[in-house]
């Protein structure tokens, strides 16, 4: 679309032809994309960003690169969420080439092939399974009954995905406006799993909102893991029943989280950590190869230290 055609459509002053592939972060972006600045804290991304355009408050615009294009708004948050479905592909497929399945790869009976999608040698895919458009599956891969992986996926060689799982579902993603309505950001960006990983039944992977949410080789999940739009899942990590990561985490190399642990969004966890059962993460680790417990988070001995002190003053 032309920069003209979306501000018309987003209700913005802005007279310029400039073409735009789509949306992106304010470090991430290219001449070719649209980004936003809502949260003043991100003003120095906003001054090194390459964006063709921005969306951006009047008391920002100075911030604004020589080269960007500013779109003045009141609340660049919500116009985003506007635009984002401008850029939305079809849902579903209507044309383009049938699937190309690999050499020995065995497809079980009622499972859908999209449109554009490339299934690799020796792979199995059973019954009641959904491959989306524009999917792409590695070789020697087990895809296990009633995995649905929605449309623009990627999953390596030597993966297996075990029944129920959902690859590929939208973010949680919503701005309000000023009466309280939701409005849906549309998550168009994609989820790609690397080689080696097993992923157990019903667990949720989200897709980007903006380029991947990616699983890295190696990685074990547990049933009933819950993957948020944008995590970055390092190689080796470990994730076990009940795990949910919020929304653009980062785990490094070999992360292992206990059952029922969780992360809030936008934070990293050093390589080699251990979260126990039902910890809470609200805040980044920086140091590698330690142990944390509890909710708040304290490292493993000293909150073992306070559980022993609570014990002895309920026996007093």
């Amino acid at each position: 679309m032309t920069l003209n055609e979306i501000s018309e459509a987003l209700e913005i002053e802005c007279k310029n032809d400039i073409e735009i592939s789509g949306l992106n972060t304010l470090l991430d972006s290219n001449k070719k994309e649209l980004t936003f600045l809502e949260n003043k804290k991100y003003i120095k991304d906003l001054e090194k960003t390459k964006a063709a355009a921005v969306l951006v408050k009047e008391e920002f615009v100075n911030k604004v690169p020589k080269n960007t294009i500013a779109l003045v708004c009141e609340e660049p948050y919500l116009k985003l969420a506007y635009a984002s479905k401008l850029f939305a592909p079809n849902v579903v497929e209507t044309q383009g080439k049938e699937c190309i399945v690999g050499k020995n790869t065995i497809i079980q009976s009622n499972v859908y092939l999209g449109k554009d999608s490339i299934i690799g040698s020796d792979c199995t895919i059973m019954a009641g399974a959904f491959i989306g458009d524009n999917v792409k599956i590695g070789n020697n891969t087990i895809i296990y009954p009633n995995v649905s992986v929605y449309r623009d996926c990627e999953i390596g060689s030597d993966c297996i995905i075990h029944s129920g799982t959902v690859i590929g579902s939208d973010g949680f993603g919503f701005a309000n406006t000023k009466l309280g309505k939701y409005i849906k950001i549309y998550q168009n960006g994609n989820v790609v799993i690397e080689d080696d990983v097993e992923i157990g039944s019903n667990t949720a992977i989200d897709r980007a909102v903006f380029k991947s949410t990616i699983i890295s080789s190696g990685v074990r999940l547990d049933n009933l893991v819950h993957i948020a739009h944008n995590c970055k899942i390092g190689p080796g990590c470990i994730l076990t029943g009940q795990v949910g990561l919020s929304g653009s985490t980062t785990l490094n190399e070999y992360v292992i989280m206990g059952g029922q642990s969780a992360t809030a969004g936008h934070l990293e966890i050093a390589p080699f950590t251990t979260i126990a059962a039902r910890g809470g993460v609200t805040k980044t680790i920086d140091e590698p190869k330690k142990q944390w417990a509890g909710f708040p988070l304290f490292e493993h001995r000293q909150w073992l230290r306070l559980q022993g002190r609570i014990a002895k003053l309920l026996n007093k």
